[in-house]
């Protein structure tokens, strides 16, 4: 039962993982499709001159602010939003604790 009982806790931290690896990356391309909105609307601008204040008006559902970020540690990540596309931070480094910088977990993936 022991066995058992460890494989279900492991599982479920596997599951709990993987969910917030996966709503970091539907935030990233929802930040994404909102910096190429913009950057239609206005093509001269430059990505690395966005603010917040460019880009939410183009978010989804008006949210109001930029859409956040939890690590796997439950620390806060912020969203760099002057790189095309968008990557999340943690303490001024790009977070991104899975294999791949493509594989659509805590990145923007293959659009």
């Amino acid at each position: 039962m022991l066995v058992l009982a460890s494989i279900v806790t492991y599982s479920a931290s596997s599951i709990t993982n993987w969910r917030k690896a996966r709503t970091a990356a539907e935030q990233l391309k929802a930040v994404y499709i909102a910096q190429k909105s913009f950057m239609a609307d206005h093509p001269t601008a430059s990505p690395s001159s966005l603010s917040s204040s460019d880009i939410i008006p183009y978010l989804p559902g008006n949210p109001g602010s930029l859409p956040s970020a939890k690590s796997l540690d439950d620390e806060d990540l912020t969203i760099n939003i002057s790189l095309m596309p968008p990557v999340l931070e943690l303490g001024g480094s790009t977070y991104d604790p899975s294999d791949s910088g493509e594989d659509g977990l805590w990145d923007v993936g293959a659009l």
